[in-house]
């Protein structure tokens, strides 16, 4: 169940060039599962509105955010020092359902700033007994969270430069080294996620897709990350979905984009 709270600072640095690493404690982080979110309320007057932040790793107790620079308020964040005190409201989203995952060959899949909450994903399926590996789209040879994600199972990397691994993006890292699989769960920009859909569409395979959209109240009351989908809305009658309550994560099949 989502919450406010002020959470506490317990770690912040600076893992890549405008990408920061930064740890709170949080009461939420108990109830988060992969793939879902927080919005994290800047101390800034002139800030206005919070920002939606994917959760990287979770414990009982602490939560973990991986996010870049992009204006203002994530800038403000990049400062906070341990012991500071933020307001966010969390867990948001509805995140992957790993028990529909158990017993299949999975494919965990991110690229830019939509690496990160991938971690907790690899983690969770790997300690539930899945079968799972994860690829992984880079610019260039900066590869935060690599480390991280190699503790828990095989990872194959792929830049856009061919400075490190395949020369390309994930699916042509899927395709070099020809992998098997039964699903794959993606996080990433819009046309990373396109292709991933248009992909296991002809392999005639499982997609779960976490859309990327710029929101204002992470609780779907703004309607401004509205997505388009095959099916009516029960309430609306319209070819919608909000992606902070009924996504995040979606069945690609579902989704138009």
């Amino acid at each position: 169940m989502k919450m406010y709270e002020e959470a506490t600072v317990v770690s912040v640095k600076e893992i890549a060039p405008l990408i920061f690493d930064m740890t709170v404690s949080a009461k939420s982080a108990k109830e988060a599962v992969p793939g879902q979110f927080a919005m994290i309320y800047p101390k800034n007057p002139s800030t206005l509105l919070p920002r939606p932040i994917s959760i990287c790793e979770k414990s009982d107790d602490e939560l973990r955010f991986v996010f870049r620079i992009a204006g203002k308020g994530t800038k403000e964040f990049s400062t906070y020092k341990k012991g500071d005190l933020v307001r966010i409201l969390a867990p948001l989203g509805n995140g992957y359902d790993i028990n529909a995952l158990k017993g299949k060959k999975v494919i965990v899949t991110g690229g830019g700033i939509g690496i990160p909450p991938m971690l907790e994903l690899l983690k969770t399926l790997k300690a539930n007994g899945t079968e799972v590996l994860g690829i992984f789209g880079y610019r260039d040879s900066v590869l935060f969270l690599k480390e991280d994600f190699e503790k828990f199972g095989k990872v194959y990397i792929a830049t856009e430069d061919g400075s490190v691994g395949t020369k390309g993006n994930v699916l042509d890292a899927v395709k070099e080294h020809d992998i098997d699989f039964d699903v794959i769960c993606a996080c990433g920009p819009m046309p990373m996620l396109k292709a991933v859909k248009n992909f296991a569409g002809e392999k005639g395979k499982d997609a779960y897709i976490s859309l990327e959209e710029r929101m204002a109240c992470g609780v779907g009351a703004c309607l401004g990350c509205v997505c388009k989908t095959v099916k009516k809305d029960v309430h609306s009658h319209v070819n919608n979905a909000r992606v902070c309550t009924e996504g995040p994560v979606f069945d690609a099949r579902e989704v138009e984009i």
